[in-house]
């Protein structure tokens, strides 16, 4: 490899970096949702998979029965992490053009 094609390859390479940590404080900025029991659970996250605020509606609240609250939360929080997940996935790989890179997300 000549000199003048590594030296290329390096800036690129600095390039796509920034350009993943832009995106990474964007994804910081974005807000998804996952919800369950026909909305009584709502769960935000941050498209950096960080969990930001849990929504319950009163009505979902049963004393007998908390299982089913526990539940419905779950449900939420995974289903608003894997959308968190699919966004930064979306993100990173129109920066990187499809390469899975790892060690960069």
């Amino acid at each position: 490899m000549v000199g003048g094609d590594l030296g290329g390859l390096f800036q690129q390479a600095q390039k796509m970096q920034k350009e993943l940590k832009a995106v990474q404080e964007d994804l910081k900025q974005r807000t998804v949702s996952g919800e369950s029991g026909s909305g009584l659970v709502k769960v935000y996250a941050s498209g950096a998979q960080e969990v930001m605020k849990i929504e319950i509606d009163p009505s979902a609240v049963d004393p007998e029965d908390t299982e089913m609250l526990e539940d419905l939360v779950l449900v939420a929080v995974q289903q608003a992490l894997e959308k968190a997940k699919e966004l930064a996935d979306s993100e990173t790989s129109r920066v990187t053009g499809g390469m899975n890179l790892p060690g960069m997300m």
